[in-house]
């Protein structure tokens, strides 16, 4: 029986609970891509929901940074993205979930950004390979804090999702612009993954991406749900 590691064991990576005196550890992190039509189409992307799935990318837990943070400009990057979504923390394990039952699955919600060095993402699109370098990458996961299920008061499939750089505003819309509704995305997930307490799913960015630069101060929110802000450094 081995009692001791080669290097030591890093801490779990933890999300803290609003009004909780308890924080989420977090198990893997899942990314819906392309989950709003007119984002897609700002990539060049035209999406067909009657012929097409989700398809889904993921980020290290240890990418995750608390919003308020200083950030720093990320390596090899010259054209570094912002990206405000909607995020769902998973309470229970399930598989095979049907859209229906999905919400008894969800612990609760949170307002994040995926950051994303946009330039490596299309290289490696355009050459037909994955997009982990330009998308999983350390602090590229920003998250409020969680807000309980139970604490919610808006339908979370009609809310809206607004990210603001140095006061202006940048990305507007609302949920109800999912291609795939939270219900359809759990559904579709958890046939390929048993979903786990810990898992975060990111559901997608509205049209209006762009680029970040050293000093831009960047404030987000889902309504009703929980606000962001960070700083590039």
């Amino acid at each position: 029986m081995f009692t001791k590691t080669v290097f030591p064991v890093k801490d779990a990576t933890v999300v803290p609970v609003t009004n909780q005196n308890e924080s989420f550890p977090v198990n893997r992190i899942f990314c819906v891509g392309r989950n709003y039509m007119a984002h897609a189409a700002e990539m060049g992307i035209s999406i067909d929901k009657s012929t097409q799935k989700p398809f889904y990318f993921l980020k290290n837990a240890d990418t995750y940074v608390q919003s308020g943070s200083k950030v720093k400009y990320p390596l090899q990057t010259q054209n570094y993205h912002h990206e405000i979504e909607l995020i769902l923390a998973i309470g229970k394990a399930g598989k095979n979930i049907k859209a229906e039952q999905a919400f008894e699955y969800i612990y609760g919600y949170a307002c994040g950004l995926d950051m994303t060095r946009r330039d490596i993402q299309l290289k490696l699109r355009d050459e037909g390979k994955p997009w982990d370098l330009g998308k999983n990458f350390p602090q590229s996961a920003v998250m409020s804090d969680l807000v309980l299920k139970q604490d919610i008061k808006v339908d979370v499939n009609q809310v809206h999702i607004e990210l603001r750089v140095n006061g202006k505003t940048v990305q507007s819309s609302n949920t109800k612009n999912f291609i795939w509704n939270i219900g359809e995305i759990l559904e579709d997930l958890s046939m390929y993954y048993e979903l786990q307490p810990g898992d975060l799913i990111f559901t997608g960015t509205p049209e209006g991406v762009g680029p970040v630069v050293i000093g831009d101060i960047l404030q987000g929110s889902v309504e009703g749900i929980a606000e962001i802000n960070l700083e590039i450094v």
